[in-house]
Formats: structure tokens, sequence, C-alpha cells
């Protein structure tokens, strides 16, 4: 055994487990498994063409070599990116640990009711922070949350708006430049015209429906925005404000104003910069426009007892479920970096906020002053964090730079400095050193900050925020970490059992992929540092770019989206720009397999597409006689074909190469879904198959954890003619010749994350990531013989053998009175998280065991499995009252006194011996998911309150 091989960590089965998987399976060898499973005019010829695997102490030393060509200025860039302070025992107990970063999405409620309070604190802190009556569990960036804002507004238009095609959207100048860049991508193809101009200047007329601002505004000043938003109001224009969250602990907040949205970025709260992201943006709104919020919303309801539990409230809001008639396609969240900042919120309660951000705003104006003093004019007339100077630029840059120092340089001669919660006086006087030798005056020394205020006196926050007690008990060390600890106990994640979820790839993620984010080197680069500061970062993302380029077969790569929904929208946009330049923009129709998961759909309608749906077969299939018709029925307008491989019925579609070809014959280009990439790395690729470019999901297939529901990266791969469209930045000139405006905030995207998907790589080796895909085939094909026998397998290849993930069919146990929900619950009795439920079909589980997974934990979810059936068996429909209704069972039901079931207590808590060993107690009975959706309450307030 090759102890230091990382594949040999990273797969699941032993080598002595083999011919027992072989047997159950009917085959001989792997060979035999893979020539009936896959079709062999797609396979490879070679193996792909990566740099051999490294040890795993190898890249620990390879990745810190590569980091120390990373420079670790002092950033005072500012532009929405501030270096801070991640409190250690957030860092110990929350990012660096597997119980909360390994997590999936709380679809499951009873057991994620810790992950669930951390989102609701989140929440509670945006909404009492900004004035607003409701935010969501987060969003990706502020640029994209600016987006959506802009996407809400023009959704809920009022009646004679919408009737008289009003579309003008106002954008403050004051904007980020990111933003903007944003904002003009997602206005383009959905007909919103972007008018940029001064918020004083602006005529209120009855063109528009929105306006935005920024508060403070890029350049630090800040502006009393409430007659702005009462005019616009007075003309039934809605508001929407960027808001600096920090900020809102001094100032005034948007609600207070009248916004009607408010959105940002939490990375202040305890988020490293690392090189742009991942960052916890914010959404709040008012109620009354619940229904048209992107995202996700964590709201109280009740569980069977009538005990307070929460959930993932509003499930239409999800807004892929309305498919194309959805005006975002956000399906996720940044859940891990909210649950950072919400803890830091926490931890620091109302009046540390209160203590940070005067800090800030005093480091603010004792350096605007001491620069007066040097006669360096500051020209904002009111600030709270940024200064804006008048100097020689390029001198100071010269001083600044050799003394390890970054401001952000608007012209010639104006600077921007940005302070933020690390700024010392140490820092200040460097800063005065600085700009008294690059304009040749005498340098002087400050002892202590100013207690003056530069805030417009109408401005100072008077309200209060964060008086919850969850925000006010939990100062000291020792009550933060029990705290998160109580919370992480209640939350089943990979670190105690497998999550064996279709389409979602929950494989592990390795402590070696994860150690170098929290490296100073690699986590705390602004991504607006100047790029030769980068060097570590940009080889770094330069390589896993190539990497994926060779993974898929295509020709260029952009990191930019961050996420799987994001990387869908960048590939229709890169195909939308690809067919303007040839004078073809009427090409906007897209067809859509009925099976596509629903941000496909949701995603073309962003890109302003037209949405043709095809059928599939009895068989799941796409049906290539209804795809043909269409094809050919719209050859003058065809853009594109949204299709997963394998399908999203976990077959591998022996059809594919006619399919593509169908779409290339009449003038359309295929866009590959990347959700099931993990059934195709080293095997075949997208470009083999004939698409022309597709989007990866790197927090599945390429081992960034999922974080209990995000960060997640969805770049895209494209072919040489697709190339000079991929998405720049307004800051850093990143994409192609002919590049779309930008698709994210930062230049790379979450690059700090990416660091995990090139370590994932790079330690693999093409031998490493072909056995990946391998032995996942051959886990779901072990996992389909065992299960077989006992649920029917909905779909299965040519050959009868599953793809790397399996359709159980539950409709047949209706006749029972059991439901496919039931099930899930059940297994959380057993030790285990369900199974993709009801997606792609109703009444179905879809399991995808991954290779992670040894062959001990397969025959335990297996086992569990086998007896829930027999479980079934037992079950009558007229007999509610049975263990599978009644499931999840805690551990209070256990230890009451009373025991009110016929059956007993040993078969409700330990119906299989294993579980006894490691058992896992969820926390809470079946959540009312009606109840919570009836009575919609999405902060810590308590639930009396509400009724």
């Amino acid at each position: 055994m090759r102890t230091d091989a990382f594949a040999l960590r990273h797969i699941g089965p032993r080598e002595t487990d083999l011919e027992h998987m072989f047997k159950t399976i009917g085959v001989t060898n792997m060979d035999q498994l893979l020539y009936e499973t896959f079709p062999d005019g797609i396979r490879l010829k070679k193996d792909l063409t990566l740099a051999p695997a490294m040890t795993e102490y190898e890249y620990a030393t390879h990745i810190m070599e590569l980091g120390k060509k990373n420079k670790v200025f002092k950033s005072y860039i500012g532009l929405g990116y501030h270096p801070t302070i991640v409190p250690a025992p957030i860092q110990r107990n929350i990012f660096e640990n597997p119980g909360w970063y390994t997590a999936y999405t709380p679809y499951q409620a009873e057991i994620a009711q810790g992950r669930l309070e951390a989102i609701l604190n989140f929440q509670t802190m945006v909404i009492e922070l900004t004035g607003m009556e409701i935010a969501n569990a987060s969003l990706l960036d502020e640029g994209t949350a600016a987006a959506e804002a802009m996407a809400l507004l023009f959704d809920v238009r009022t009646r004679d708006q919408k009737k008289n095609n009003v579309n003008k959207f106002f954008v403050s100048e004051e904007i980020l430049p990111q933003t903007l860049s944003v904002l003009q991508t997602r206005s383009t193809p959905i007909g919103i015209e972007l008018v940029v101009g001064n918020h004083e200047d602006f005529d209120f007329s009855n063109d528009f429906f929105g306006a935005i601002l920024q508060y403070p505004g890029k350049y630090g000043q800040v502006n009393d925005y409430s007659a702005f938003i009462a005019k616009a109001t007075e003309n039934e224009i809605k508001v929407a404000v960027a808001a600096d969250i920090l900020s809102l602990a001094t100032l005034t907040s948007p609600g207070e104003m009248g916004a009607s949205v408010v959105v940002g970025t939490t990375q202040r709260f305890g988020i490293p910069m690392g090189y742009g992201g991942p960052h916890a943006a914010y959404f709040a709104t008012k109620e009354e426009y619940k229904r048209s919020m992107p995202g996700r919303i964590i709201g109280v309801s009740i569980d069977a007892n009538g005990n307070s539990a929460l959930r993932m409230a509003l499930g239409t809001r999800e807004q892929h479920i309305k498919r194309e008639k959805a005006t975002s396609n956000i399906c996720t969240a940044q859940v891990l970096l909210a649950v950072m900042a919400g803890m830091y919120a926490v931890y620091h309660g109302p009046k540390g906020l209160q203590y940070i951000a005067n800090k800030v705003h005093a480091s603010a104006v004792t350096t605007s002053d001491a620069l007066n003093k040097l006669g360096i004019y500051q020209t904002n007339s009111a600030f709270f964090d940024t200064i804006l100077v008048k100097a020689d630029a390029q001198k100071v840059k010269a001083v600044a730079e050799r003394n390890e120092v970054n401001f952000f340089y608007v012209d010639a001669e104006t600077i921007s400095i940005s302070f933020n919660e690390t700024t010392s006086i140490n820092d200040i006087n460097q800063i005065i050193a600085i700009f008294a030798e690059a304009t040749g005056k005498e340098a002087f020394t400050v002892t202590e900050l100013s207690t003056a205020s530069q805030l417009p006196g109408s401005l100072e926050r008077t309200s209060s925020f964060l008086t919850h007690d969850v925000f006010n008990n939990h100062h000291s060390e020792s009550q933060l970490m029990r705290y998160i600890k109580k919370l992480e106990r209640k939350d089943l994640s990979l670190n105690h059992s497998m999550i064996s979820l279709g389409s979602c790839t929950m494989k592990l993620n390795a402590a070696s992929e994860m150690l170098p984010l929290s490296m100073p080197n690699w986590n705390s680069i602004h991504p607006f540092a100047p790029i030769e500061q980068a060097e570590g970062y940009i080889t770094m993302l330069k390589k896993l770019e190539e990497q994926l380029n060779v993974i898929t077969g295509f020709a260029g790569t952009t990191l930019q989206p961050n996420s799987g929904a994001q990387g869908e929208y960048a590939g229709l946009m890169t195909i939308r720009a690809y067919h303007m330049s040839r004078g073809e923009g009427h090409r906007n129709v897209c067809l859509i397999p009925s099976s596509a998961h629903g941000t496909n759909p949701a995603s073309a309608a962003m890109a302003g597409m037209k949405i043709i749906v095809t059928k599939t077969t009895p068989e799941g299939n796409i049906d290539v006689e209804d795809l043909r018709a269409k094809a050919i029925e719209h050859k003058d307008d065809l853009s594109c074909l949204m299709v997963t491989y394998p399908s999203t019925h976990g077959v591998y579609e022996s059809s594919i190469i006619e399919i593509t070809q169908l779409i290339h014959d009449n003038g359309g280009l295929v866009y590959m879904d990347g959700a099931n990439m993990n059934a195709q790395v080293g095997l075949t690729n997208p470009a083999t198959i004939g698409a022309d470019l597709c989007h990866l999901n790197l927090h599945k297939t390429f081992a960034i954890p999922h974080g209990g529901g995000g960060p997640g990266v969805g770049p895209i791969c494209v072919n040489e003619k697709l190339v000079p469209f991929l998405p720049t930045n307004p800051i850093l000139n990143v994409g192609g010749e002919q590049a779309i405006t930008a698709i994210s905030s930062a230049p790379y995207g979450s690059a700090l994350v990416c660091l995990i998907s090139y370590g994932y790589i790079t330690m693999m080796g093409a031998e490493g990531l072909r056995n990946a895909t391998e032995f996942a085939i051959l886990n779901a094909n072990y996992m389909k013989a065992r299960l077989q026998e006992h649920y029917p397998v909905l779909y299965s290849g040519e050959m009868g053998r599953a793809a790397h993930e399996m359709i159980l069919d539950c409709r047949a146990f209706k006749e029972k009175g059991i439901e496919v929900g039931d099930i899930a619950k059940r297994l959380m009795d057993y030790g285990f998280h369900a199974p993709t439920v009801s997606f792609p079909v109703a009444g179905t589980l879809m399991v995808e065991p991954t290779e992670s997974e040894d062959l001990a934990e397969l025959d335990r979810f297996c086992d569990a499995m086998i007896s829930i059936r027999k479980e079934i068996e037992e079950s009558t429909k007229d007999e509610a009252n049975n263990v599978l209704k009644n499931a999840p069972h805690t551990l209070a039901m256990l230890t009451a006194n009373t025991w009110e079931f016929p059956y007993s207590r040993e078969k409700a808590a330990y119906p299989l011996d294993y579980i006894a060993e490691n058992k896992f107690w969820p926390s809470v009975r079946r959540v009312d998911d009606a109840y919570g959706d009836r009575n919609l309450v999405c902060s810590c307030a308590p639930i009396e309150a509400y009724m």
C-alpha cells in the first residue's frame, strides 16, 4: 500500500473489497463494468495530460512556496473589500471545522437545526442593521445582489408600469465599478435600460421604475438619501441601496430612509478578503416582496410536538422551481460565510460592532486631519471609513508600494484611502510618513485617535439593533465556543456519515486541500491589488484553468462565476455574445429537455432566451425525434441546447453524439450542464461528446465543500470560438478580447476556494481522477445491485447499469400510506441524511454514493434502506401511527415517561445494531412546513410577537 498516494486516501473502497463488489454487481472486473455502463464511442483514447500527482506533503510544500509569491501589503483600497479580523474561535470552530463546512443545504430541517439557527442569526443581523422587514440567507456577492435587487424591482413594477413597458433603471455614479459592470450584464438581455448619473440631478420621470444608490459612495462620500427616496416614492420609483454593513452600526439605516431593497456584502464581518471571495452578500427588502425575493429564507415553524423548529421557508421562493417564469436562477447561498458573519455579530454584539465602527471612523478622521496639516486636501464633505485626497498619485504610489502599502488611485491627482478594523495608530503614522515623503514635507506622528465625527448629524444612528439575547450572551470565548458546539451537535454532516445526494456529489473535502485557506499569504490579498503582488494567485488560477481545460477538452476557462447557476448564466451569455458577433443576434431559442434541473430554464430566461422544452422517453432519455423536429423547426433562430450528461436520470445516453451534431447542423451551440461531471472525468469529456462549452460545479466534482449550502464555484470552460467572449472585470482586465461585462464582482470570483480544487486535481493526477470516476460508477452499481430487489430502480443504461447515481422509485408505497418524505425522515433514525427527494421525478430518491465512501459505509446505508423497506411492508394505509410516519424520533421522545406508540423504543431509535455505536439524534421532531409558511417569521424575535 502506497501510503503517500493521495488518491488512496480520497477513494473509499480498498483493493481487497473489489472481488466482493464485482461479484455482487455481476461482473468480473472494472473493465467489464465500464463496458456495460459507458458508450464506447465517447471514451477517451488516452489519459489526461496532467502533471504527475503530488503527495500530500509535496503539495503542502508546493502551496506554501507558491503562497510566498503573493505580497501581503497593507490594503486601503476599499471598493467593497477590506482587511478584517477573523475571530480565532470562529476560524477554529467553524471555518476549519468539517462539522460546519461539509454539511449540505438544510433541506432536511430536523438534522440541520444548528445551521438553520446560525443563518437565522445572520438574517436577524441584516434585518436590524438595514432597517428592513425581511432578509434572505445570503447571496453570492454585492454586485450580483445588486443585480438581483434590480430584477426584483423590475418584477414588482406597478400594473401601469408593466403595461407601458417602463424599463429605465437609474444607477448612481457613486456605485462600485464592479457592481455597475454586473448590472450592465444582467440588464441588457431582459430589456432594462440603465441610466448612470448624479443622484442630485435625477429628474424622477415616469420612464423609471427603480434606482440604486451606494451608501457610503464608492470613494467614501456619505449622502443623506432621505429626500431622494421620498421623491422617488412619490413618483412610483422604488429605490435599492447598496450599503456598507459596518457603517450601519453608526449611520441611519436605509430602511429608515424608505428604501425598498438594501443589499451589500458582509465580508467586513470577519471574512478574509481571499482575492475576492467567497463572501456572503446580504439582501433585505419589504415583506410585501417576499414572493419575488431571490435565494433562500430561513423561517421559524413548529415540529410535530408544537415546539419551535426552523426550516427553509417558502419553498416556491427558490425561484428555479418556477423554471422559465423565474426572475432569478439563484438556488444557493453563501451559507458557511453567512454563518461566520452572523457569528461575528454574536461574538461582538451591538456595542462591539459600534466600537469597531467608531474606531474605523476615528482612524479615517485622524488621518484626514493629519494630511490636512501636511497641506493635502481631503474632498469628502462627510465620510465613514474612506477619505479622498488630492496629491500626485504617481509619486505617492512609488513611496507607498516601497513601504508595502496599497491605496486606490482614482486618477493622476486623486487617491482614495479606506480604513478598516485592523488599522492601528502605527498604520496611520506610516500613511502620514508616506504622504510627507511623496510631497517633500516633514513627517510627524499622532499618538491618539480623534474623537471628532465627520458623519452628518442627521445621519447618526439613533435606533437600536441586535437586541436579541443571542447577540448579547456570547462575548467571552468560552461562551462562544460552547454556543458554536451546541449548534454543531444538531447538524448531520459528512464527518458523521455519508450523504448520498444524487446530482450533488457530496464527496470527501480533504484536510490537505483545505489547510491553505487559513494561510495569510492566500487569504489576505485584495482582489484589486496590483497584479504583480498576486503572482502566487495568478499562477495557481492559471494552472487550475489549464487543468480544467485538459479535463473538459476545451480551450479556455473563466473562474469568475461563483455558483453553478452563475456558471449556467455565464455560459448562455457567452453563447449570446458569440451569435451577436456573427450578426445573428436573433438566435435566441434555447432547447431544454423536460428532465433538466430548474435552474436551466431560469438561467435561459435571465439571458433573454425563448425556451422550448423537448420531451424525454419513458426510459428517461432525450427523445431524439422530438428534439430533431424542434431543432429543424427553429433552425433560423436556434441559439443552443442545454443538456446534462450523464442525464439527470443517471444514465449515459448513447445518442449524445447524434444529439450534439443535430444542434450544430441547425446553427446552434451545445451547452453542457456540468452537474454530473463526476461521472465523466478521465473517461470522456464535454468536448468529446460534442458540446461547445460547459459549466463545472467545483463544489461537487472538484471537492470544494458544500458548506451547508455554499460556497460554490461554477466556472465555464469553452471551445476556441467562444474564448474571446469570456467575461472581464472593470478594475482588473481579465477575459477575452471581446469580453462580456462582469458575471460577478471579483475578477476571479471566489478565488480563495479555488485552492481546494487546484489541490484536489494536483494531488489526484490523471490516474487518480480517472479512478475517482470509475469508483463512483462502481459504488453506484454496487448499491444498485444491493437495493434493486427492494426498490425499483427507475432508469438504467442499455445494459442495465447505472452511471454514478440511480433513482429509486418509491411511488408504489403510497398503497401502504408511505410517502417518499417518510423514508427521508426515517433515514435520520438510522444516522443518515436522505438522498435527493423527488428530483428529477416526484416520489423518488436519487442516490449518489461518490467515490469517497468505503464498502462498510455503502453497506451500512444499504442495510438501512433494506430495513426501512421491511418497515414499509409492516405499514398499513389505515394506521398512520407507525415508525415511518412518526420519524424522526428524538431523544426527548425516547426518554419520556410515557410511550404511546405501537412499536418499541428500541425499534424507534436502534433498528440496526451499528446505530448504537454512533447514534445521531435529530434535535426536533418532524417540522410542519405549512405552518411555517402561514406564519412567516425569519428573524430571532420570539414567535409570540408575531401571533
